[in-house]
């Protein structure tokens, strides 16, 4: 077992049993789904509209290449600059030297899963260039030293008396202050951060090809400000947000806030084409197209569906292990269902196999996603993949070939009494079936001798 996996099996069994961390998880869950149950009124059709989304994305990546490039020849046209990146080092550098170039010290950034996964702020800050968070949930995981917990609410961990008490210890506030009382308090601490970065760092929520543009959908308005008043704005976006056409937002955008945060439709939604055009104060705007493991991902025929994936976290919420086990568990950006299934890809199979394994099955992530994506299935084929290329430990290896011996022969299966057979469970395969789970018992007798016994 890989050392991921062992601290993944210590961390999960700590944070299951952490009843004050359930109560948290489980009560902001729940407001999630109040809203996201209203929010799905707006639809008459809303499987029509899921099929619609799962059919354009489908037909997005079978013919990638052709819009990315469709993309950059729009995007540069427009006045705007495209960097490629094989992977996170080579984003990080790209960036950096960015930065260097206009000698900006500090960096004002919006939500962005994308620079979660290649660590940028980390290595900005390495570098002596300071980065600040300005979503309202970023700020606050940054400010306690810690990652984004959910794709969506990065601080879904934490209770309001937890923020409060966070914002006492750093800044001296009231420590019973209220959500509107620490809201405003940030409003006026970032509104001067922003007049005085000198970049701007971003996401994208899609790429629009036909336009050369970026959609950038937003509840507090950093993300408007930060590509506004800096003179550099920079988007770090994977490859796989590509949309063919500006148009296909109509059908995206409500999808995204709908399953995100149960919304009609987000409160700023920004599409952006190149730089400002204002001659008196000259701007620059770069995208820096990712790849880091996703064209690996592309060359699966059906893994490849994953790479569809918008973002919004629904998975996330109706996943009975993200639920017991949390967001830090996994040890990857991207985390719950779709997070197990594209982390092994992305990352290395070896080290994130036991993602796949994390999982009920139970088929809600498949049932909730907008864009129709199989996980439970994806995540199916990840555990063929595991053991088709051996990452399995041979004592795994052992156990089902020789149970799968047995359990394929009538002869085997009835050759030792119930006693036995029970003997044998609780001695040799305990441990496989894991110390919080009940053995089952086998039946003092087996249907094969029932039924003989009944029909004789």
């Amino acid at each position: 077992m890989s050392e991921k996996a062992l601290l993944f099996n210590k961390n999960a069994e700590k944070v299951a049993f952490d009843k004050e961390h359930r109560q948290k998880i489980n009560f902001n869950i729940s407001q999630y789904e109040k809203a996201v149950e209203k929010g799905k009124q707006q639809y008459d059709q809303l499987e029509t509209a899921k099929q619609r989304a799962s059919n354009i994305k489908h037909k997005t990546l079978a013919q990638l290449d052709k819009y990315l490039v469709e993309f950059e020849t729009n995007f540069t046209r427009n006045g705007g600059k495209v960097l490629w990146a094989r992977h996170a080092e080579e984003a990080v550098t790209l960036i950096m030297k960015l930065l260097k170039n206009e000698k900006i010290k500090k960096v004002v950034k919006s939500k962005s899963m994308t620079t979660e996964e290649i660590k940028l702020n980390e290595n900005l800050e390495k570098q002596g260039i300071q980065t600040l968070e300005t979503d309202l949930g970023e700020f606050i995981v940054q400010l306690a030293g810690e990652k984004p917990y959910h794709i969506v609410t990065p601080a879904m961990h934490k209770s309001k008396e937890d923020v409060a008490a966070l914002f006492h210890q750093k800044f001296d506030t009231d420590s019973e202050s209220t959500a509107e009382q620490i809201t405003a308090f940030i409003r006026n601490l970032l509104r001067e951060e922003f007049q005085e970065a000198g970049a701007g760092i971003t996401g994208a929520n899609f790429l629009l090809a036909d336009i050369g543009g970026i959609a950038l959908t937003e509840n507090e308005g950093n993300g408007l400000m930060s590509m506004a008043f800096p003179k550099i704005h920079i988007v770090v976006a994977g490859i796989e947000k590509m949309l063919p056409s500006v148009e296909d937002l109509d059908l995206f955008w409500p999808l995204l806030a709908t399953h995100g945060t149960g919304q009609t439709m987000t409160v700023y939604n920004s599409i952006v084409t190149g730089a400002s055009r204002n001659l008196e104060n000259t701007s620059q705007m770069v995208v820096v197209l990712l790849d880091n493991g996703r064209s690996k991902l592309l060359e699966k025929s059906r893994q490849r569906a994953a790479l569809s994936c918008i973002r919004c976290g629904a998975c996330l919420n109706v996943c009975p292990v993200y639920k017991n086990i949390g967001g830090y568990t996994y040890d990857s950006t991207y985390t719950g269902p779709i997070g197990s299934v594209i982390t092994p890809h992305m990352q290395d199979m070896k080290d994130y196999k036991h993602l796949s394994f994390a999982s009920s099955l139970c088929g809600a992530c498949t049932e909730v996603c907008p864009v129709k994506i199989p996980l439970h299935e994806l995540l199916l084929l990840n555990r063929a993949q595991t053991v088709s290329e051996a990452w399995t430990l041979p004592a795994e290896r052992f156990v089902m070939k020789n149970s799968t011996r047995v359990l394929n022969n009538r002869k085997l299966l009835d050759f030792a009494g119930a006693g036995t057979k029970n003997m044998m469970l609780k001695y040799f395969f305990a441990s496989q079936w894991g110390n919080r789970r009940t053995l089952p018992k086998f039946a003092k007798k087996s249907f094969n001798q029932l039924w003989r016994e009944q029909n004789s």
